[in-house]
C-alpha cells in the first residue's frame, strides 16, 4: 500500500468513527447539562466547596466564579511546582524555577499546556498527576461550561440567568471527561502505553553512554490530554514518544479523542436550542474547514520536490516513520485546528507551506472544530458576525436563533475577535524588535521569525504546540507567553459570557419571510467565507514575512 493511499484511508476511518458517535455523544452531553438530578458524589463535592448547584447565576456571577476557580488553580499549581523538591515521588528533581512555575501553572489552567521544559527531566510524579493531570480535566470542563452558558443565552429569553458554573464544571468533569478518559486509558495501556509510578532507570548503552528513562502515569494523562484538547506531554517528545503513542492505531485513536467532543458539541448545541439542523450547519462549517486543511497539509507534505523527498515518498524530516506522512499530517491539522497542541511530529520540520497551515489553523481561532467548549463558543461568535454581515447586505436587522443582533451584541463579538490577534501581533513584534529575544530562535531569516510568531500564536490561542526550534525557557518568553495565555483565555470569556447574558435577556423574534435561514447551506458558505476572510486580512502580513516567504523561496 502506498503512503498516500494509507493516509487517505486513515482519514476515511477517522471520519467514519466521528460520524458514528456524533449523535449519541452529542445528545448525551445535552442531557448532562440540562438534567436537574445530582449524583451523590456531586453532592459531596458541592458541600465541600460550599456551592448551591441549583442557584442560577447571571453572567457577572458566572464569570466571577470561573475567575475565582481559575485563580485558585493557578496558585495551587504554582506552589506545587515550587515545593516539588520537598514532596515525595519527586524522582530527585529540584523545585521548578519561579518563572517556569508561573508559565506552567498558567499554561495548564488556561488549557494551553505550553511546555518550555522537558517533562521527564523536570516534573516528578506528584506534580504530573496531582497537578498537571487534574488541570487537564478541570480546564477542559471550564471551556465546556462557558460554551453551554452561551448556548443557554440563545435558548432562553427574558432572563439574565445562564445556569450554575459549579454544576456545569462538576458535571462536565465527572459525567463526560472522566468516563471517556478512563476507557481510553485502558485501550492505550493495552496497546503499549505505560502506566506506573516507577523511578528512573538506566537503559542500555548508546554511543559510549547510557540513557535514563523514568516511568509515570502516562496512559491516563495521554487520554485526558487529547480528550480535553490540552496537549501537555509527559515526555519532551510528546505524542511522538513510544511510551505515549506506541502504534499507528493509538495515533489514530488519539486524533479521534482530540476531535470527538468538539465536533459532538455541535449536536449538543442543536438539541439545547431545539433545532438539530442549526447544529448540523455549524458542524458542516467545522467539517469543511477541517477536511480542507487536512487535504492541503497532506498535499504539501507528500509533494515530491527534489530527489531526497522522492526517495522518501514525502517530507519525512521530523516525522515518526511508524506514523508516516499521512498520519503525521492528520495529527498536525487536528491539533492546531483545536486547542490541543499535542504533536506526533515536529512542525518546524514541515515544509514551509505545511508549517504555515498549522499556524493558520490556530489563527482561525481554533474553531474547526476547536477546543473542548472554546471551539463551539468561538464559532458561534463568528456566526453572529456572519449574520450581521448578511444583514448589512440586505438592509435588515440581523437575527440569529430568534435573537436580534444589535449594537451591544456586535460590540461584544468584535471585541472577542480582536483580542487574540492583538496579543499575537503585539507580542511577536515586541520580541523581534528587542535585541535579546530573537537570539532564542534556532534558525535565521523567515524560519526564525516563524518560530517566534508560532510561539505567540500558540500561546494566545491556548494551543500549546511549538515550532520546536525556539528556546522558550527564558525569563522573557516564560513571562510573555504566560501573559499571552492568561489574556488569550480569560478576556475572550468575558465577552462570551456578556454576550450570553445580553442574548438571554431578549424576547424571541418571530421568524418571517425575510429571516435569514441559518440552517441552510448558504449560511454555512457565508460563515466559512467570513472566517477565512477575517483571518486572512488580520494575519496575512505576518504570514507573508514567515511561512509564505519560506515556502515560496
Amino acid at each position: 500500500m502506498g503512503p498516500v493511499l494509507a493516509g487517505v484511508l486513515q482519514l476515511l476511518a477517522l471520519t467514519g468513527a466521528l460520524a458514528l458517535v456524533y449523535v449519541p455523544v452529542g445528545t448525551y452531553m445535552a442531557r448532562v447539562y440540562s438534567s436537574r438530578r445530582h449524583l451523590r458524589v456531586e453532592r459531596w463535592l458541592y458541600r465541600g466547596i460550599g456551592a448551591d448547584p441549583d442557584a442560577e447565576m447571571t453572567w457577572p456571577a458566572y464569570l466571577r466564579a470561573l475567575l475565582a476557580f481559575s485563580a485558585v488553580s493557578v496558585l495551587f499549581l504554582y506552589l506545587l511546582q515550587r515545593l516539588q523538591g520537598f514532596l515525595p515521588g519527586s524522582l530527585g528533581f529540584a523545585s521548578v524555577s519561579p518563572s517556569q512555575s508561573f508559565n506552567t501553572a498558567v499554561s495548564f489552567v488556561t488549557n494551553t499546556n505550553w511546555q518550555s521544559y522537558s517533562g521527564e527531566q523536570t516534573m516528578g510524579h506528584v506534580v504530573q498527576t496531582a497537578g498537571l493531570a487534574v488541570q487537564n480535566f478541570v480546564s477542559a470542563a471550564v471551556g465546556m461550561a462557558v460554551a453551554v452558558a452561551l448556548v443557554r443565552g440563545f435558548s432562553r429569553s427574558r432572563t439574565g440567568e445562564l445556569g450554575n458554573f459549579w454544576s456545569d464544571l462538576v458535571r462536565g468533569t465527572l459525567r463526560v471527561l472522566l468516563p471517556v478518559a478512563a476507557v481510553a486509558t485502558v485501550v492505550l495501556v493495552a496497546c503499549g502505553a505505560i502506566q506506573n509510578f516507577s523511578g528512573i532507570h538506566e537503559v542500555g548503552q548508546f554511543m559510549g553512554g547510557s540513557q535514563q528513562w523514568n516511568g509515570g502515569a502516562v496512559a491516563s494523562q495521554e487520554a485526558i490530554k487529547e480528550l480535553g484538547t490540552n496537549g501537555g506531554g509527559y515526555f519532551n517528545a510528546n505524542s511522538a514518544h513510544p511510551f505515549e503513542n506506541p502504534t499507528p492505531f493509538t495515533n489514530l485513536l488519539e486524533i479521534f479523542l482530540i476531535l470527538v467532543i468538539p465536533f459532538s458539541l455541535t449536536r449538543t448545541f442543536g438539541v439545547l436550542t431545539g433545532s438539530a439542523r442549526q447544529g448540523y450547519a455549524i458542524l458542516a462549517t467545522m467539517g469543511t474547514i477541517w477536511l480542507g486543511f487536512t487535504a492541503l497539509m497532506m498535499a504539501t507534505e507528500f509533494a515530491h520536490h527534489g530527489p531526497a523527498l522522492q526517495a522518501a515518498g514525502g517530507a519525512l524530516e521530523g516525522k515518526e516513520v511508524r506514523f508516516g506522512v499521512g498520519g503525521s499530517s492528520i495529527f498536525a491539522v487536528a491539533t492546531t485546528l483545536t486547542s490541543t497542541g499535542a504533536v506526533d511530529s515536529f512542525h518546524s520540520s514541515f515544509t514551509g507551506l505545511g508549517g504555515g497551515i498549522t499556524m493558520l489553523g490556530m489563527m482561525l481561532g481554533e474553531i474547526a472544530p476547536g477546543g473542548v467548549g472554546s471551539g463551539l463558543y468561538g464559532i458561534l461568535v463568528m456566526a453572529v458576525i456572519a449574520v450581521f454581515i448578511a444583514g448589512l447586505m440586505v438592509g435588515r436587522t440581523p437575527e440569529y436563533l430568534g435573537k436580534k443582533i444589535g449594537a451591544r451584541e456586535m460590540k461584544l463579538a468584535a471585541c472577542y475577535i480582536l483580542v487574540t490577534p492583538a496579543l499575537v501581533l503585539v507580542f511577536t513584534a515586541t520580541s523581534m524588535a528587542l535585541p535579546t529575544p530573537p537570539n532564542s530562535a534556532l534558525n535565521p531569516g523567515a524560519h526564525g521569525f516563524s518560530e517566534v510568531l508560532y510561539a505567540f500564536t500558540s500561546a494566545a490561542n491556548n494551543n500549546g504546540s511549538a515550532f520546536a526550534g525556539l528556546n522558550a525557557n527564558t525569563d522573557w518568553f516564560n513571562t510573555m507567553t504566560g501573559l499571552a495565555m492568561l489574556l488569550g483565555r480569560f478576556v475572550p470569556m468575558v465577552f462570551v459570557l456578556a454576550l450570553a447574558g445580553s442574548l438571554a435577556g431578549q424576547r424571541p423574534v418571530p421568524v418571517t419571510a425575510g429571516t435569514l435561514r441559518t440552517e441552510k447551506p448558504l449560511f454555512t458558505g457565508l460563515l466559512v467565507g467570513a472566517i477565512l476572510i477575517i483571518t486572512g486580512l488580520t494575519y496575512f502580513p505576518a504570514l507573508a514575512l514567515g511561512p509564505l516567504a519560506e515556502g515560496l523561496a
